[in-house]
C-alpha cells in the first residue's frame, strides 16, 4: 500500500489535486490511498513518523509557513528515503533547490500550466505504482542459511545487518530478533547484493539504513539498532546512499 500526501496551502488547488488522485486510484483500483491533505507541513511529518510506510508526496513549494516545500521534502527524505516526492509550484526557477537539498524529486508540476496538471498527477501515480510493483517483486528475495539441523529462510527486507562473532560465527540482526550461524562476513558481503561492509565487524543492509552519523561513525537502522562504521569503510556507505538517492 502506498500512502499519498498532499501539502498545499491553497484550498482550491489542494482539493483539485486530491480529486485527481482519488479518482485515478478508484478507476484503476490501485494499491494506494489518499491519507492526508493539508496546508501544514508539520502534519505530514507527524503522520509519516508514525505510519512507517513509504509514500507519494505532492508538495507545494511556497506553503506560507516557516517550512517551505523544499525543506519539507528534505525532512521527508530523512524519514522515508524511498518515497516519491513531487513538487507543485508556480516558481519554476526554484527547481534547482531540489539538487541543493538532495531531495531527488520525481517530478515538478507547474501550476500555471492548468491544462497539464491532471495528466502530470496521473503520470506520477502511474510511476509510483510501477516502482512499488518492482520493489514488491525484488523484496521476495530470501536469505537462506543452514543452522545445525535447521534451515532458516528470511526476507531481505527483514535483515538489518550482519555482525561478526567469536569462534567463526556471524550474528544476523533481523527486524525483531537475532540469529547466529557459522560463517564469514566476507562471504555474506560477496554473495548478497545490497549488503555493504561498513566496518571489519559489520555488513549492513543499505536499504534499511535510517540515518548515518558520520562524525561518530554510527549507523542507525530502521528497527532502532545501531551498527558501526570505520573511517574508511563508512565512505563507501555514504557513496552508495548518494547513488541510490540520485536514481
Amino acid at each position: 500500500m502506498i500512502d499519498v500526501f498532499i501539502c498545499e496551502d491553497q484550498k482550491e488547488q489542494r482539493e483539485r489535486i486530491a480529486r485527481y488522485v482519488s479518482n485515478y486510484i478508484m478507476i484503476e483500483n490501485l494499491d494506494m490511498q489518499l491519507v492526508l491533505t493539508t496546508a501544514n507541513p508539520e502534519e505530514v511529518l507527524t503522520y509519516i513518523k508514525e505510519s512507517n510506510r513509504s509514500g507519494l508526496y505532492f508538495l507545494d513549494i511556497d506553503l506560507n509557513h516557516e517550512m517551505n516545500g523544499i525543506t519539507l521534502g528534505a525532512e521527508i527524505r530523512k524519514i522515508d528515503p524511498t518515497g516519491d516526492i513531487v513538487f507543485v509550484t508556480t516558481h519554476s526557477e526554484l527547481t534547482y533547490l531540489n539538487f541543493i537539498y538532495k531531495v531527488a524529486a520525481m517530478d515538478f508540476i507547474i501550476k500555471d500550466d492548468v491544462n497539464s496538471i491532471q495528466s502530470k498527477v496521473v503520470s506520477c501515480l502511474k510511476v509510483a505504482n510501477e516502482r512499488k510493483q518492482v520493489t514488491n517483486r525484488t523484496s521476495n528475495k530470501k536469505f537462506v542459511q543452514r543452522i545445525a539441523d535447521k534451515i532458516i529462510s528470511v526476507n531481505y527486507d527483514d535483515i538489518m545487518f550482519f555482525e561478526s562473532s567469536p569462534l567463526h560465527k556471524v550474528v544476523l540482526h533481523l527486524d525483531n530478533r537475532q540469529v547466529e550461524f557459522y560463517g564469514k562476513l566476507k562471504d555474506v558481503e560477496k554473495e548478497y547484493e545490497g549488503f555493504i561492509r561498513c566496518h571489519n565487524s559489520f555488513v549492513v543492509n543499505i536499504d534499511n539504513i535510517q540515518e548515518v552519523d558520520f562524525k561518530n561513525k554510527e549507523i542507525l537502522m530502521k528497527n532502532g539498532e545501531i551498527c558501526y562504521g570505520s573511517a574508511r569503510m563508512i565512505k563507501a556507505v555514504q557513496k552508495k546512499l548518494e547513488m541510490n538517492d540520485s536514481e
